[in-house]
């Protein structure tokens, strides 16, 4: 009997540090370590460094952030066109002669050698005043920013879902760890009971498979773990890295706020929604844009500098040499007004076509709409349901945790066989292993639900 109790000693030590919730790291392996110890210290990372560092690599992210800037070089150019432009221009006009006449051949000209520089200023006046252009610029923009958040936030889940992905991997590691010592300890008394005749040969063999059971879950959390830190490496580093560690705040996990508050945050930081209600803002202009076509265009140029016979501010005219040295410097004006008379339907098919993508920009932003009431209220109703299974998973850890210190005396004791105390120490593995789940579980519920309303 003194065995037997010496032995259930050893076994309630390992309970001890189950009860006290702290993790037992076996003494070979270092935290964090997944494969090769590594030359420099590891980069110690929170859930926010995590995010920061994830938006300077993430390629979807990069690209939307790329489509806002674009947008607002096309707003630039939108406001530009309404201004007047200036220009340069230089030619040398060489015409075949005909032997009579100085002009040459070409009757278009007056002489067979002429030169030409300008400085050209051009005004279009219906873009001068005419500012659908550039509110259909500021429209897409504010489009290109909305799914530039959509892009940030959809990276932040992802972000999220990889960081405590590993940081439950790394607690079911440990606690896996935990389970197989304790497992190597019960194997190690049963075994002594049986040499003292106190237990039957079965108890060991039990004793022996649930160790076999647990070894087999240990390889399998390191697995997890490993892949769980490769899916970080790859969002977080530009070129691959395993060198870092995660801060550990499963714990730590924010309060879930009420409806309403949600309701207010959906309303007014939703980039989803704006993207929508955006697009179809834009979608109108395009429409505007279109009919425009049919009105007249009114243009001006004023061109200043010379078109003369030689390269010079006074040369004589070859059509009238008689008249000697003239001036060559000088300006004209152009006002062109055209009107658009007949197209084949083509501007009315254009116009067709914007109404058609502003209808269906419509119906895309009521199922918008409907999307956001529908997503708000399951993904708080998913928040909601982690909070309160964390809660009660914590008191079913506890519970399991009694379960297997009662089920250790009763072993002693004499009063319980290697099936109960088995049976014990896997319901406990398994609350421990749910209630890590369920802490993710919550977390990864509120970064669904901050997708709609922004951090909170």
């Amino acid at each position: 009997m003194n065995l037997r109790i010496f032995a259930f000693f050893c076994a309630g030590a390992a309970l001890a540090g189950l009860a006290s919730g702290q993790a037992v790291a076996p003494a070979n392996v270092t935290p964090g370590a997944i494969a090769q110890t590594p030359s420099a210290a590891p980069l110690t990372l929170t859930l926010q460094d995590a995010l920061a560092r994830a938006q300077l690599y993430a390629p979807q992210l990069l690209s939307a952030l790329s489509d806002a800037t674009s947008a607002r070089e096309d707003l630039l150019q939108a406001r530009a066109a309404q201004r007047p432009t200036l220009s340069g221009k230089s030619d040398y006009l060489g015409t075949q002669g005909n032997g009579v006449l100085p002009s040459g051949r070409f009757v278009t000209n007056d002489g067979v050698h002429i030169y030409r520089d300008w400085a050209v200023l051009h005004q279009d006046f219906i873009a001068a005043v005419n500012r659908t252009a550039i509110k259909r610029a500021t429209a897409n923009e504010a489009v290109l920013k909305a799914r530039t958040e959509i892009a940030q936030r959809g990276l932040a889940l992802t972000v999220t879902k990889a960081y405590y992905a590993l940081l439950t991997g790394q607690r079911k590691y440990a606690a896996a760890q935990q389970s197989l010592d304790q497992a190597k300890r019960y194997l190690d008394i049963s075994q002594s009971l049986e040499r003292g005749g106190e237990v039957a040969h079965s108890d060991s063999v039990k004793a022996e498979i649930q160790y076999a059971t647990q070894e087999q879950a240990f390889r399998e959390s390191k697995l997890t773990m490993d892949n769980a830190r490769l899916d970080m490496a790859v969002l977080l580093f530009q070129e691959f890295d395993q060198n870092f560690t995660v801060v550990d705040d499963l714990n730590l996990a924010p309060a879930l706020p009420s409806l309403a508050e949600i309701r207010v945050m959906a309303a007014r930081e939703n980039p989803t929604l704006r993207a929508a209600m955006g697009a179809v803002t834009t979608a109108q202009f395009d429409v505007s844009l279109a009919r425009q076509a049919y009105w007249p265009t009114l243009t001006a140029d004023f061109a200043y500098g010379i078109e003369a016979n030689a390269f010079a501010l006074h040369s004589t005219v070859a059509a009238a040499p008689e008249r000697g040295k003239l001036p060559n410097l000088g300006y004209f004006l152009t006002v062109s007004l055209n009107v658009p008379v007949w197209d084949w339907g083509s501007r009315s098919s254009k116009v067709r076509q914007a109404v058609l993508k502003r209808d269906q920009l419509h119906v895309e932003l009521t199922a918008a709409q409907r999307s956001l009431m529908r997503d708000l209220q399951g993904f708080y109703q998913e928040a909601q349901t982690a909070r309160e299974q964390v809660e009660s998973l914590r008191h079913s850890v506890d519970l399991a945790e009694e379960s297997l210190r009662l089920n250790g005396l009763r072993y002693q004791a004499a009063e319980a066989t290697i099936l109960e105390l088995v049976d014990a120490q896997t319901t406990a593995t398994q609350a421990r292993s749910a209630y890590e789940d369920a802490l993710a579980r919550y977390r990864l519920a509120l970064a669904n639900l901050q997708t709609l309303t922004g951090a909170f």
